[in-house]
């Protein structure tokens, strides 16, 4: 009988995933922002090296879900934890990748420095007599000279398929290879959770699958447990392990051929939904309102997304 290695290693991650302190535990959570309740009554667990998309449609608070695992916004109700303890307190374990954002052409700063960002960079500042050569010494003493962090970066950038391109200016770089350095930079401290927030964002279609490859991959062989939120489930479908689905202020977790069915969706919606399958087997989703899968304004989304942050109003 012939096994495929992908399967396999999903396999072998998901039993050790299944012993293992979750990497993300939702009991009963709930939020609220500017005395609105965006979603109640959120259960979910995530074991390390699963992948677990957050969908639903725009509005509904899943940048707001990636906000409370950060610990930037408390729960309103229930049981949150992030690596065993509340969220905020372990996020030197935790990558995150926010909503897209485009480098412009005239940005100098190569890819492999931005990468490096995400090592070191919240140690920049102004440079402090003798500190650099402290530096060397405790790295030194501690078994892991600066020499180790160019390595660790050059590691990060041939997993993520950027070597031919991390020295070119960023600003020269596509919009998928752009993406492909910032996931590095989100991986580069060995992380045990990547939180990302819509990375096929404004992607074409063939970088969205090559992401979402990647993504896969990553977090079935590195043993990553990965969080993203997306719109359209349709490219990282066959890579997802779970998904939850937030819609009319209620929240649905399992696995996709579990959640995202005419029955769930109908019942979230609390109007008609109908769920088809292609024969290439995408999910068309049918019915009112906005379909996962489709696409809107995004500047509205960024505005509620402001309003949010100031208590004012949803996000996306």
């Amino acid at each position: 009988m012939t096994i495929n290695p992908t399967e396999e290693v999903r396999s072998q991650v998901g039993g050790i995933a299944s012993q293992a302190e979750p990497v993300v535990s939702l009991r009963g959570a709930a939020v609220r922002v500017g005395g609105r309740t965006l979603w109640s009554g959120a259960d979910l667990t995530v074991g390390p090296g699963e992948f677990t998309a957050v969908l639903g449609p725009n509005g509904v608070g899943k940048s707001t879900m990636v906000k409370m695992l950060l610990g930037v916004l408390p729960p309103a109700a229930g049981e949150v934890t992030v690596l065993g303890a509340a969220p905020g307190v372990r996020n030197t374990a935790v990558g995150y990748l926010p909503q897209r954002r485009n480098f412009d052409a005239s940005v100098r700063i190569r890819g492999i420095d931005v990468v490096r960002l995400g090592l070191d960079g919240d140690q920049w500042g102004i440079p402090v007599p003798g500190l650099a050569a402290f530096k060397r010494w405790r790295a030194a003493r501690s078994g892991r000279p600066e020499a180790d962090g160019w390595a660790r970066v050059a590691e990060v950038i041939e997993l993520v398929g950027a070597s031919g391109y991390a020295h070119r200016p960023i600003g020269q770089c596509s919009g998928g290879e752009q993406q492909r350095l910032l996931i590095a930079q989100a991986l580069v401290r060995r992380p045990s959770l990547l939180l990302l927030d819509e990375p096929l964002d404004s992607l074409d279609l063939p970088n969205q699958s090559a992401i979402a490859a990647l993504l896969g991959r990553i977090c079935h062989q590195e043993g990553v447990a990965v969080v993203m939120v997306a719109h359209d489930v349709n490219p990282i479908l066959h890579h997802l392990d779970r998904v939850i689905y937030l819609a009319e202020g209620g929240a649905m977790a399992g696995a996709p051929s579990e959640v995202i069915t005419s029955e769930t969706l109908t019942r979230l919606y609390r109007t008609p939904v109908e769920v088809l399958r292609t024969s290439g087997g995408r999910l068309v989703v049918v019915g009112e309102p906005e379909a996962p899968a489709r696409h809107s304004d995004r500047h509205s989304d960024r505005q509620a997304d402001r309003q949010a942050a100031q208590g004012g109003g949803a996000d996306s």
